[in-house]
């Protein structure tokens, strides 16, 4: 299982952003695929997450009606969609995977993941 993101880089307060998370190695239909982000001296949270098997997904509060996750199966990428960026969204932004038996009732918990990018960098300036 191979997970790459793109799409990061630094951007104005009120912008946006289109994150990508290419994966590789599995079927995204037996998976679930977070997106969770690490600002400096704070811990990893999620920032959305969908698992295809049942179609949930979970976005975290300070980010709805902002963020919206999506995929695209033929070409094995998720994305995030994230408009009216705040400083607050500042964060090495990391894509996730998981068997999604795994995460049946614990979508937006980092620990349970198995698989991980090498993260991409999401500057907002004030």
């Amino acid at each position: 299982v191979q997970l790459v993101e793109s799409g990061g880089g630094l951007v104005q307060a009120g912008g946006s952003l289109r994150l990508s998370c290419a994966a590789s190695g599995f079927t995204f239909d037996d998976y679930a695929i977070g997106w969770f982000r690490q600002a400096p001296g704070k811990e990893r949270e999620a920032v959305s997450c969908m698992s295809k098997s049942d179609g949930s997904t979970y976005y975290a509060d300070s980010v709805k009606g902002r963020f919206i996750i999506s995929s695209d199966n033929a070409k094995n990428t998720v994305y995030l969609q994230m408009n009216s960026l705040k400083p607050e969204d500042t964060a090495v932004y990391y894509c996730a995977a998981v068997v999604h038996t795994k995460v049946v009732v614990a979508l937006h918990v980092p620990g349970k993941y198995d698989y991980w990018g090498q993260g991409t960098q999401v500057t907002v300036s004030s």
